[in-house]
């Protein structure tokens, strides 16, 4: 009778522990399927996705600079093609304006240093005197 009654009881303690684990495994699947946790799954997937579509964008631009960085200056132009029609000629007549004001401030120096290092010739005739 004894052993029978052992096994019983260790019969018992492996049923408990295999609805104890019944259960943690239920409370796991619960805890997986509510609205939350699966709200919460799909962002980390889509947030992974993200970072993997920006590690590779970020290498490709790496690897190819210069066609990336005149794609980018041709479409920051074309965006901007309006305010540049309108403001262009202005913008070109000032720097012009500023290029000439420039020459004219540097030649004018030269013209009048030129001047001072310049003597009046004599007449030759007087010069052989």
């Amino acid at each position: 009778m004894p052993r029978t009654r052992n096994r019983l009881i260790a019969a018992a303690r492996r049923s408990m522990l295999q609805r104890a684990e019944l259960h943690r495994r239920l409370d796991v699947a619960r805890a997986a399927l509510r609205p939350s946790a699966l709200v919460d799954r799909g962002k980390y997937r889509i947030g992974a996705k993200v970072d993997d579509t920006a590690h590779a964008v970020q290498e490709k631009f790496h690897n190819n600079r210069l066609p990336f960085a005149i794609a980018a200056a041709a479409g920051l132009a074309w965006l901007l093609r309006e305010p540049i029609k309108e403001h262009a000629p202005k913008l070109v007549s000032k720097i012009q304006d500023l290029a000439a004001n420039v020459a004219d401030h540097f030649r004018s120096a030269d013209e009048l240093a030129d001047e001072d290092e310049i003597e009046p010739l004599e007449n030759e005739d007087e010069a052989v005197r």
